[in-house]
């Protein structure tokens, strides 16, 4: 079903139950009764943590499974008519990839490990059944849907911006709020994306991305060390991403 390099699953271990998990007030609903929590555990597949550039998924593979990452970071991403990458988003600990298959009846992108990452699997028909007896699974899978809609919606409106500060901008904050979510609360950010998957992601050239966040730092808006990433002010930083920089 998954590419070759896809790991085996872990064997069974009560100590990575989804209750144990440190992802679980993230990725499960707070309202989630002991008996939905039990059977959704059950039919989830752990697989073994995968290294930096193993190749998860590949576009037009049937579909059956949605995923969630447990640690680390993926990249999605398809390959365009000229025989290029086109990065179509950047996943972390709690989110999930493959939602887009579920109308479609396969995959429509590919995904690569960009950060060392383990992955739950769920498969879908079985989700479903348990969504039928636990309407809490039904109402959370719509919750996710309905939050992929909006960050695709997100990614569409960044790249309407001409300014290439502003998508550098939008960028960070996304992934600032997004890490914020999953309770790291700080203004730092270790970048697990190049500065080419940056630029693939929001219409940019390398040396273009590479120049904005040399302006971001003179502005005084960032700290930047390597792939180390301080946000300094948040609130012109929204402002930045909203409006762009004067010339």
């Amino acid at each position: 079903m998954l590419s070759v390099n896809r790991p085996a699953p872990s064997a069974p271990n009560p100590c990575i139950d989804c209750r144990r998990c440190a992802l679980f007030p993230i990725c499960l609903p707070k309202n989630m009764d002991d008996q939905a929590l039990a059977e959704l555990d059950q039919i989830i597949v752990r697989h073994r943590p995968m290294a930096k550039g193993a190749e998860w998924l590949q576009h037009g593979q049937p579909f059956r499974s949605i995923f969630a990452v447990r640690s680390g970071c993926m990249k999605t991403y398809r390959i365009n008519s000229t025989g290029q990458e086109q990065v179509s988003g950047f996943h972390l600990p709690g989110e999930l990839i493959g939602l887009d298959a579920i109308d479609a009846g396969s995959y429509g992108t590919s995904a690569r490990v960009l950060k060392e990452c383990s992955v739950c699997e769920i498969p879908f028909a079985r989700f479903e059944q348990l969504s039928e007896h636990h309407s809490v699974l039904r109402r959370e899978l719509v919750k996710l849907m309905s939050q992929e809609i909006v960050q695709q919606r997100w990614h569409a409106a960044i790249l309407n911006k001409q300014c290439a500060e502003a998508r550098l901008a939008g960028f960070l904050l996304n992934l600032h709020d997004r890490l914020q979510r999953r309770g790291y609360g700080h203004e730092s950010m270790l970048l697990s994306m190049s500065r080419y998957d940056i630029g693939n992601y929001l219409g940019l050239t390398v040396e273009t991305v590479s120049r904005s966040f040399t302006r971001l730092r003179r502005e005084g808006l960032l700290q930047v060390q390597g792939k180390q990433v301080h946000l300094m002010d948040l609130e012109r930083l929204r402002a930045l991403a909203a409006e762009g920089l004067p010339h």
